[in-house]
């Protein structure tokens, strides 16, 4: 018998959860459907309030990249307190330019940026909202 909880942060925990339902901005399919995203590509840390993604794209030279990254952090804003931390990265090795889109994504001036232009941001949209998959 367990004295203590399984899942100290079930909130959390379920939001963790709808990452797996993102759409592919170029497919189909969901993020963990063509095994961009995983279980074990999402890292909680609910002592230091951080949570850390890594994805893997399908190619060395996705060009929805960056796209990717700004859906997982727009479907984390909206679903995660205010408080956590969010680090995105590509999966080391996965991508021709690993370390620029490393930095973009982590850049709050360019997130914001982006997510304000009303293209980028309907693209987004359409990705963390889509029922089709």
């Amino acid at each position: 018998m367990t004295l203590g909880l399984l899942n100290a942060n079930p909130v959390v925990q379920a939001k963790k959860e709808r990452l797996a339902h993102i759409r592919d901005p170029e497919h189909p399919y969901s993020l963990e459907q063509l095994s961009v995203l995983s279980e074990d590509s999402i890292t909680l840390d609910d002592k230091l309030n951080r949570i850390i993604i890594t994805f893997t794209p399908t190619i060395q030279h996705c060009s929805m990249a960056t796209i990717i990254g700004l859906c997982l952090r727009a479907k984390l804003k909206e679903c995660l307190p205010l408080h956590y931390k969010v680090d995105i990265r590509v999966s080391p090795g996965s991508h021709a330019d690993e370390d620029s889109v490393n930095k973009q994504l982590n850049d709050k001036e360019r997130v914001v940026a982006a997510l304000e232009n009303p293209n980028l941001r309907q693209l987004v949209d359409e990705c963390i909202c889509s029922n089709e998959i």
